[in-house]
C-alpha cells in the first residue's frame, strides 16, 4: 500500500484528528472511572449507586441496590466509547494510510490505562507529518506532469 494520505483525503484526515483527540480524552476518562469501579466491584464487593436510600453516591452491594446502578453505566458507555474510538482510529488509519501495526498499538488506548491520554499527545504530530508530507509532495506531482 503506497504509503502517506491521499491529497483529496486531507480535509477528511484533518476532521478525523480533531474527532480522534476528543475521543482519545472521553475514551480514556471512562476507562479510569472503568477501572475505579472495578476495584470497588471485585475488590471491595460493592458497586456505585446513584440515588438511593444511602445518599447520592453510595457504595452498595450488588443485591442491595434499589437505585440507578453507576457501575453498570460506566460499563456500558466505556464500551460503546470505545467502539467510538475504535471507529475513528479505523478512519485515521484508512485515510492516513499508515501501517495495521500502529492501528493496532492506537486502538489499545481504549483497553490500557492512561495510554489513550498518551496517544492524544503523540498521534497528532505523526498525523500532521504525514499530511505535511503529502502537501509537499502534491506540488512536486503537478510540476512533474506540466
Amino acid at each position: 500500500m503506497p504509503s502517506g494520505p491521499r491529497p483529496s483525503d486531507v480535509p477528511r484526515l484533518r476532521t478525523a484528528l480533531k474527532a480522534y483527540r476528543i475521543s482519545a480524552a472521553v475514551t480514556g476518562t471512562f476507562l479510569l472511572l472503568l477501572v475505579l469501579m472495578m476495584v470497588f466491584r471485585y475488590g471491595f464487593k460493592v458497586d456505585i449507586e446513584l440515588g438511593g436510600p444511602f445518599g447520592f453516591l453510595a457504595l452498595t452491594p450488588k443485591d442491595q441496590i434499589t437505585a440507578i446502578n453507576l457501575s453498570a453505566i460506566i460499563l456500558i458507555v466505556h464500551g460503546w466509547l470505545y467502539v467510538i474510538y475504535l471507529g475513528i482510529d479505523f478512519i485515521m488509519w484508512r485515510l492516513a494510510r499508515y501501517s495495521f501495526g500502529r492501528f493496532l498499538f492506537i486502538a489499545l488506548g481504549g483497553v490500557i490505562p492512561f495510554l489513550s491520554y498518551y496517544f492524544e499527545i503523540q498521534v497528532p504530530p505523526y498525523i500532521r507529518a504525514r499530511i505535511a508530507q503529502t502537501t509537499d509532495a502534491a506540488p512536486a506531482a503537478q510540476e512533474v506532469t506540466a
